[in-house]
């Protein structure tokens, strides 16, 4: 699927508002972007929505304005990610947008720190 250069000016503009809670960065991924921080992924852009990483911490914010999380159909089959779409009022104001995001970077941190945990598990004998 190609990327139109619409698609690219948007999450252009999104890493722009990001800019305030570090250096954040887009990578193209799967006809959407990932939205990293320090390699991190936080967030992802699919179809100029903005999504943002969620867990059992920060998952009712999102819940509780009715938000929707990400999804995906795969051989007839619904699957959804811990992504949620960022509020609409938050989209147009860089410093709601940056604590929301920040919430996102500590989901997605909780998330690493997770997994790291259980590899060096699985590694140790």
């Amino acid at each position: 699927m190609a990327i139109s250069n619409e698609q690219r000016e948007y999450v252009a503009h999104i890493v722009d508002l990001l800019q305030f809670i570090g250096p954040v960065e887009s990578k193209s991924m799967f006809g959407g972007f990932g939205i990293f921080l320090e390699g991190l992924m936080f967030g992802l852009v699919a179809s100029n929505e903005l999504y943002l990483k969620a867990d059992a911490e920060n998952r009712q914010d999102y819940e509780g304005l009715g938000l929707e999380a990400f999804s995906y159909a795969k051989n007839g089959k619904e699957f959804k990610m811990s992504y949620y779409q960022a509020p609409e009022e938050a989209m147009e104001n860089a410093e709601l947008l940056s604590a929301w995001a920040s919430s996102a970077c500590g989901a997605a941190m909780r998330a690493a720190a997770i997994k790291g945990g259980k590899r060096s598990r699985r590694v140790q004998t």
